[in-house]
């Protein structure tokens, strides 16, 4: 017998956004590529240990579905800082190499350029994704725990109005899927750089008794544990970020929250405190048609 080749390709399954006239803003899920085991179905990521081959053969599934070239495709390589890189001509003329140190480090991409499609990575951090209509500038933002702290998204806002002239009242602003406040324990030393850092320490964060989401998600196969009898601090990302872009002038009206925590939803987004650091990544994009 022959073997069976696949003839046609996969499509990635996408969520999308509506953030303005030509402009395309999606979350990736899981499902819809060609990678297997903790990264399937779909990852685009190269630095999460997945296969290369697969890789290739997502982002070509992605950017067929976007309409636009493989070297369009920008993704960088997140250190949990405040970086914020401006992808141009200039950006494009580069080769592969220089591409790659030049995105070496960075939390955050911005562009007015038409066709490019600019987007972060995450498992559980949050993605933020912000539009200019009035500049035609979109921008992309990985914003972890340590990010938010040091409030990458207020210096996103405040490198767009350096770069382009854009007005905060004039943004647009999407939050994708991350880890909620119910599932995002954290030790003491993260409330403590939180609080450190000025946070409305009684809006963004609850107490709850350890493992009090283990006993949600397995309570068929709970056993009473002594750790059941202490608490541990919980931080809302989300929230914590949406306060950040209403503080730098963003009207609340224009800003939405995807309603998707990673944790909980683990089977269709990627969660890393669900499935390890070893598993795929969500990509946030967003583009100017």
């Amino acid at each position: 017998m022959q073997p069976q080749y696949e003839t046609t390709m996969k499509r990635p399954q996408l969520d999308f956004y509506e953030m303005g006239t030509g402009v395309t803003a999606f979350s990736s899920t899981r499902h819809g590529g060609y990678s297997t085991g903790n990264y399937e179905e779909f990852n685009i990521n190269r630095y999460c240990g997945d296969s290369e081959e697969n890789i290739r053969k997502n982002r070509e599934a992605l950017c067929k579905a976007l309409g636009i070239g493989d070297d369009r495709l920008v993704m960088p390589h997140q250190v949990h800082e405040t970086k914020v890189a401006r992808i141009d001509e200039r950006f494009l003329s580069l080769n592969a190499e220089e591409r790659q140190e030049a995105l070496e480090g960075v939390d955050a991409l911005m562009t007015n350029m038409n066709g490019v499609c600019i987007g972060v990575s995450t498992a559980d951090c949050i993605p933020v994704l912000l539009c200019d209509e009035e500049k035609h500038v979109v921008c992309a933002i990985h914003a972890g725990w340590r990010g938010t702290v040091k409030r990458i998204v207020v210096k996103a806002i405040e490198a767009m109005g350096e770069a382009y002239g854009t007005q905060p009242r004039h943004l647009k602003a999407q939050i994708g899927p991350g880890i909620h406040l119910d599932s995002f324990e954290v030790g003491d030393e993260v409330y403590e750089a939180f609080q450190q850092e000025g946070f409305d320490m009684e809006f963004i964060s609850r107490k709850y008794p350890c493992g009090s989401q283990s006993f949600t998600l397995h309570s068929s196969l709970f056993t009473p544990h002594s750790s059941l009898f202490t608490s541990k601090w919980h931080i809302d990302l989300p929230a914590c970020n949406r306060l950040q872009l209403i503080d730098a002038g963003l009207p609340k009206e224009n800003i939405s929250v995807s309603p998707v925590c990673t944790f909980l939803q683990a089977a269709d987004y990627f969660s890393a405190r669900r499935l390890g650091i070893d598993s795929g990544r969500i990509f946030t994009g967003i583009l100017y048609s």
